[in-house]
């Protein structure tokens, strides 16, 4: 099973959470949201996607040129699998990793299928961020695979 990290950042921290996925699962790849489009998904990868939230609930800068090419190109997902992980702070409630909800909603609403627990994290939590991720996407994959046997 192919696996690609994708990441949606402003500062870092869902990239760096990435890159602790890839390395914990060892055969994935960590993929900044600006550096593809949607013609890249495939669907026979399997996509974990973090996405941090900013200001009043926007997307991260990274994340914003992907989503806007899902609303423009309208591209038919089908067949796309992905898992999702928001990264926020909930003393901000109206806004409280709505940018992870934004990106899953825009997937959703062209075909591509969610799989697993949506994953959150906390910034205003004591919860360690990496060790949260890591957590997430070991226990979302773990589920694909049991359903897929």
């Amino acid at each position: 099973m192919t696996i690609d990290v994708l990441y949606g950042t402003e500062s870092g921290n869902a990239e760096m959470a990435a890159e602790e996925i890839v390395a914990a699962l060892g055969d994935a790849r960590a993929v900044d949201l600006q550096d593809i489009g949607p013609d890249d998904l495939d669907p026979t990868t399997v996509y974990l996607v973090l996405c941090s939230t900013y200001g009043d609930g926007e997307l991260p800068a990274s994340a914003q040129p992907f989503v806007d090419a899902l609303h423009a190109q309208q591209p038919d997902l089908t067949g796309v699998r992905y898992a999702a992980f928001g990264l926020g702070d909930s003393s901000y409630a109206e806004s409280y990793s709505l940018g992870g909800n934004q990106l899953a909603e825009c997937l959703d609403a062209l075909g591509a299928e969610r799989f697993g627990d949506f994953g959150r994290h906390d910034a205003s939590s004591s919860d360690d961020l990496v060790t949260s991720a890591v957590a997430w996407a070991e226990a979302v994959l773990a589920d694909a695979a049991t359903a897929a046997a």
